[in-house]
């Protein structure tokens, strides 16, 4: 390590490292919980991801500030040079937080598009539901039977 900076930016990076990698689980949690049809869990877990969210943009934040006080254009390449000629080390853990990013971005599309698929599945649920119910109509709006005696099978009927 070159720059006095290191140290400090290693360090965020480090924190940041973390907390992506501990998304990225419950991101995996909640993948399992939707193939599983374990809805019952999800919203616990829709909390915890919610607070991890929030954590990993404060650590973001901070390790972006960080870099913008050594890196005049923090973008990715220079980035990766700034680290290429301070930190080997801070290079590689910027890789994998990084990779550990794309990875959760991932995670998190399928379990959208999961979400919308049950969400989907359950819509047509319910209409086939409705539209079954509808054309029983075995009970009218006053609670009382719909059909009247001679129009065929009372119920209980064989």
């Amino acid at each position: 390590m070159t720059h006095p900076a290191c140290a400090e930016i290693l360090s965020a990076l480090s924190d940041e490292r973390v907390s992506v990698l501990s998304f990225v689980e419950l991101l995996q949690q909640e993948q399992s919980l939707l193939t599983e049809n374990s809805i019952d869990q999800l919203q616990s877990l829709a909390e915890k991801k919610s607070a991890q969210a929030v954590r990993l943009n404060e650590l973001n934040e901070v390790c972006r500030r960080l870099l913008g006080k050594v890196i005049p254009t923090p973008d990715n390449t220079a980035i990766a040079a700034w680290f290429e000629t301070n930190s080997k080390e801070g290079l590689a853990l910027w890789q994998e937080v990084r990779a550990l990013a794309e990875q959760a971005l991932q995670l998190n599309r399928i379990n959208g598009e999961l979400i919308l698929m049950k969400q989907r599945l359950n819509q047509q649920l319910l209409t086939a539901l409705t539209r079954a119910v509808n054309q029983a109509n075995l009970y009218g709006s006053d609670g009382q039977t719909n059909f009247s005696p001679g129009s065929g099978r009372s119920l209980g009927s064989v």
